[in-house]
């Protein structure tokens, strides 16, 4: 099979070679897709297990949704203890930990957990469409786990459970707000779009700098959406002004003013005030135990 495969390829580079107007080709030998939903993608939330019921009252109060039940588990293929909870909104949903423990590395540098249909399939894919595999497949208490690494940096916690979710769409889709240098930002791009099925909708080489806090400079800005939601590339030379970089998702909510009065209320504080780029209206808060997020509207016409 081998031999004929490599028979195959060789017949399609040639076809390519002679007519490049064939991208279907390319189409057709793409990986295959695991991708479930947005509303099963979340942003993992490490905080000290003191301010846990803090964050939790502070993101339902700010966001409105509900918590599972606080159970205490191992989630690390090492010896761990660590309180966990999904906190689903209609805006996003956060996977959260209180570690009573020292937290096994490289755990809490894995920004996102995205579920996937089949676990191994998954690995496969993502190690074809360039990432690597900083944490071999695990089990965990309902189900099993993997941590990859795209090009740039960027982790990412792949999960499957034994029993398949069902959770309600989202109202908004969240965006997973990825900070990658220039010399890597293609390969991201192409790697994650390649594994997720998805699609560049934008690429803006002279974003206002405005978004990144610097407002007197430009930097690109890549947005890719796929079934697993939207991502937001920022392409930057890493001069960045506290606290971009730090804001792992964006919260797309229908007011802006009244998220940041039930924020407030409920003990966020507002790191950026709120300004206005290309039609968004945006802020950045930071939530009881240290939570960073970037909310934003449609800009009012």
């Amino acid at each position: 099979m081998r031999k004929y495969s490599g028979i195959l390829a060789l017949a399609l580079g040639f076809v390519f070679a002679v007519a490049p107007s064939l991208p279907v080709l390319a189409k057709e030998a793409a990986t295959p897709m695991v991708a479930v939903g947005p509303q099963y993608d979340t942003t993992h939330v490490y905080v000290a297990p003191a301010d846990v019921d803090r964050f939790v009252a502070s993101f339902i109060g700010t966001f409105g949704g509900q918590s599972t039940k606080q159970a205490i588990a191992t989630v690390t293929p090492t010896p761990s203890s660590t309180s966990t909870q999904l906190l689903q909104t209609p805006v996003g949903t956060v996977s959260l930990f209180g570690f009573r423990t020292p937290v096994p590395h490289p755990f809490g540098s894995e920004r996102t957990g995205y579920l996937v249909t089949d676990i191994d399939v998954a690995v496969k894919a993502a190690r074809a469409a360039g990432a690597d595999v900083i944490v071999e497949t695990f089990p965990d208490p309902i189900g099993r786990d993997v941590v990859i690494q795209w090009p740039g940096g960027v982790n990412m916690q792949l999960y499957w459970h034994t029993t398949a979710p069902n959770y309600a769409p989202f109202q908004t889709i969240p965006e997973n707000r990825v900070y990658v240098s220039p010399d890597r930002a293609n390969a991201l791009v192409k790697s994650f779009v390649t594994f997720s099925h998805g699609k560049v909708v934008s690429d803006e080489a002279k974003a206002p700098g405005v978004d990144i806090g610097r407002p007197n400079d430009t930097y690109r800005r890549i947005r890719i959406e796929s079934t697993f939601g939207k991502m937001t590339v920022f392409v930057t030379d890493g001069h960045l002004p506290y606290p971009y970089g730090h804001e792992m998702t964006g919260y797309e909510v229908s007011s802006l003013a009244d998220t940041l009065a039930k924020a407030k209320t409920n003990n966020v504080k507002v790191l950026v005030e709120p300004f206005t780029s290309e039609g968004r209206e945006s802020a950045v808060v930071e939530f009881p135990g240290g939570y960073v997020a970037e909310i934003h509207a449609n800009a009012a016409h």
